[in-house]
């Protein structure tokens, strides 16, 4: 899968995309990763790429022009290119959405900066605005990292398991399972006796009802959408003393 960034900061991607599972996907040849510079697209001696906005306010905002110069430049990659821009008005970004985006042949992520982008470049050019949640971050590029990497653990081969991804939380609704490792005793801390069973069975039911419990004590919204069979059900009917 191919991602390209549009950023005025490239240098801000360096060290993470070196690193653990993204920086072997990476070399592996299971993903690439280009940058695009915004500031290369500026125009004149100081190669400006914001402006004042129009009716007044405080800050700058992006200027469409070297926004879709440097969007027309990248070379598009399979039938399947998906433009983003990374904005606090986006949808949220959720594990539903990486795996859509996962499906893609490219993703194409503008990363804002300032007060945001002209609204021309939104209404024009983007598939899609995502959020990666309720609060604001000086520029869009801390977004992009975190699609880049969400997406890229959907990517077949990326994580050393092959089920891997589909036992991480929010992949069927709710939080994952605590997990445990030697030592078997930690600060007088035991692992759960059933983890040492050996009962491959038991140790199932064990961590489905962990995570229904978790689910249930941190973010008990999820449950409203969770897909839950009759055994799961029966735990949370448990836990919640019915």
């Amino acid at each position: 899968m191919r991602f390209d960034v549009i950023t005025l900061f490239p240098d801000l991607f360096t060290s993470f995309l070196k690193e653990s599972i993204l920086g072997r996907a990476l070399s592996k040849g299971l993903v690439d990763i280009g940058f695009t510079d915004i500031r290369t697209f500026g125009r004149g001696p100081h190669r400006v790429t914001d402006d004042r906005p129009y009716g007044g306010g405080n800050g700058m905002v992006m200027k469409a022009g070297p926004i879709l110069r440097a969007l027309e430049s990248i070379e598009r990659i399979g039938k399947k290119s998906h433009v983003v821009l990374l904005t606090p008005q986006g949808q949220t970004f959720e594990q539903s959405v990486a795996w859509e985006l996962s499906r893609q042949d490219q993703l194409i992520l503008i990363c804002g900066r300032y007060e945001g982008v002209d609204e021309r470049v939104r209404l024009g050019h983007v598939d899609r605005e995502l959020s990666i949640g309720d609060y604001v971050l000086s520029g869009g590029e801390l977004g992009a990292v975190v699609v880049i990497d969400a997406v890229s653990r959907l990517i077949p081969g990326v994580l050393g398991g092959e089920k891997s991804n589909l036992e991480d939380s929010f992949e069927d609704g709710l939080l994952e399972y605590p997990h445990y490792t030697r030592p078997r005793v930690f600060h007088g801390m035991e692992v759960p006796p059933v983890l040492l069973s050996g009962d491959h069975e038991k140790i199932r039911l064990w961590r489905r009802a962990e995570s229904i419990k978790r689910t249930l004590q941190s973010r008990p919204d999820l449950l409203k959408q969770a897909r839950l069979n009759p055994e799961d059900k029966a735990i949370l009917d448990r836990l919640q003393g019915k």
